[in-house]
């Protein structure tokens, strides 16, 4: 067999796995992906990019393109529960995802509702634009590592012709029953299966004068004849249709028939003779699973192979993004020379706790809005602040320095201010327009309240810039302080003294935080 070498192998080219060469691209680390599939997802999944994932993609220079193919949907807002369409029983769980405007004093950007179908072909294009290799119809059918790197099989599904690749490092962004989780030997906890539903694709032009001005993400429907949730695509005449499933009840995915669909659908809209035509269905099932590891060796797990939650808030595909972005950089600093392999530890470390506890959030959520075929009763209260979740994770154990290791990866409530060590480096406008966040990405970024800390960037090979703010910024720096932003935008370290030698304090501390 041929043998190929490259840094970083990808498996699995959905959103994470996409998202991940993207963000190699951005720091120029050579990649090649692979996916089984011909191309990319034809069905409107994985629709919520939360405010956290646009940052993100903003940075990497795409968010214009996302919000382009975004467009149709861009006037759509907030969760309605109905016993029908057409029924008198009508309540807004909530109507605005950022009522007032109030998220641009904490962010750039804002929440975006890009279908799965229209996101992917916007990541392929802009990761293929910046270097990366993309292979579809391409399948993982055997790896093996040793200490310097991974060897895998490659099989085309077009001719059924073998290559070896040999990696540095490989990335299984393979689903949510990974074969690379498998072969590694990786467990998994968490309550498993929640509920289980068919997403049905269909068309019906009449069903937009039904919906009328309620422009919402998604509808739940109660009535038990036509139990589920409706999702527009267009607002038009395409939508798609959850119906609860129960395979564990012996329910087969074949009882699904046409006429099943059509009748259960009428029955949601309230309109017994609403023109329907099925173009499609698909089985998917919400659970809650956490791998017990994000890895071994050179392996990394990332997006549903690390973890699977359910579906309600679309936290799982957002913590599978965010996974990307802060295994990317660390791989791109080890490869790079300017951190040792050590600092991979931090990926598992970071990332694990933060899925735990958004993986229970988001089941709490599906209790809270009675998702349809979801029998657990809700909490006491509803989630107010999602922001929590979205912006407010944070790293209490990793690459950060001065931190409380016991602190909660996701907290109750969401601090805007929060410029404490292993929490989101928060958004100040700056004079020229930028956001601090435009700061982080290639490298570490120094943010001083005083030039003292200026000479503190020479003689260290590791990427860093310098920045002067104001004492009136989130920030809160005195001409003392410094604060140490990580290329991910998270905060390494800081403190509120001056030291006698600036440079030598930061080369100790960089040394620490990238396991020099």
């Amino acid at each position: 067999m041929e043998t190929v070498e490259t840094p970083v192998l990808i498996v699995g080219g959905s959103l994470v796995g996409l998202s991940a060469s993207l963000f190699l691209g951005r720091l120029g680390v050579p990649h090649l992906l692979v996916e089984k599939h011909s191309g990319t997802s034809h069905h409107p999944r994985g629709r919520g990019n939360n405010v956290r994932t646009m940052e993100l993609y903003r940075t990497a220079g795409v968010e214009p393109a996302i919000r382009a193919a975004a467009s149709v949907l861009a006037e759509n807002h907030g969760i309605l529960q109905a016993d029908t369409l057409s029924g008198a029983e009508q309540e807004w769980l909530f109507k605005e995802i950022d009522p007032g405007g109030a998220l641009a004093k904490f962010s750039p950007t804002g929440w975006c509702l890009c279908s799965q179908n229209d996101l992917e072909p916007v990541l392929l294009q802009h990761a293929r634009e910046l270097g990366g290799e993309v292979r579809f119809s391409t399948e993982l059918v055997d790896f093996e590592q040793d200490a310097s790197g991974v060897v895998a099989v490659l099989r085309s599904r077009v001719d059924g012709s073998r290559q070896l690749v040999r990696a540095q490092y490989l990335i299984a962004a393979d689903g949510p029953r990974s074969p690379v989780r498998e072969a590694l030997g990786i467990g998994q906890s968490g309550r498993g299966d929640l509920f289980h539903n068919v997403s049905i694709t269909f068309r019906a032009k009449r069903l937009a004068d039904v919906v009328g001005e309620r422009r919402f993400i998604a509808c739940y429907l109660t009535d038990p004849a036509g139990a589920g949730a409706l999702l527009p695509v267009d607002n038009k005449e395409l939508w798609v249709f959850h119906a609860p499933w129960h395979p564990e009840q012996g329910e087969p995915l074949e009882a699904f028939t046409d006429e099943r669909c059509i009748a259960h659908i009428r029955a949601a809209a309230g309109v017994p003779d609403l023109e329907v035509e099925i173009t499609g269905r698909a089985p998917w099932h919400a659970a809650e699973r956490v791998a017990e590891r994000y890895g071994a060796g050179r392996v990394f797990l990332a997006g549903d192979s690390a973890h699977e939650m359910s579906p309600t808030g679309a936290f799982g595909s957002n913590t599978g993004i965010q996974d990307a972005h802060n295994l990317v950089w660390k791989l791109a600093a080890v490869l790079g020379g300017w951190a040792g392999p050590g600092l991979l530890a931090s990926y598992e470390q970071e990332r694990r706790p933060v899925a735990v506890a958004t993986a229970a959030r988001a089941a709490a959520r599906s209790a809270e809005h009675r998702h349809p075929g979801y029998s657990a009763l809700p909490g006491t209260g509803r989630q107010q602040n999602v922001l929590a979740v979205a912006l407010g994770y944070r790293y209490p154990v990793g690459a950060v320095l001065g931190t409380d290791p016991a602190g909660p990866a996701v907290p109750d409530t969401f601090a805007p201010a929060d410029a404490a060590p292993g929490a989101r480096a928060p958004h100040h406008r700056l004079a020229d327009g930028r956001s601090t966040l435009d700061l982080f990405e290639r490298s570490f970024t120094l943010l001083a309240g005083s030039d003292a800390w200026s000479t503190a960037t020479t003689g260290t090979d590791v990427p860093l810039t310098f920045h002067r703010l104001d004492s009136d910024t989130p920030y809160g720096l005195t001409p003392d302080s410094a604060v140490l932003v990580r290329p991910d935008g998270f905060i390494a370290w800081r403190t509120d003294t001056l030291p006698a030698d600036p440079a030598v304090e930061l080369r100790e501390v960089l040394d620490a935080l990238l396991a020099r």
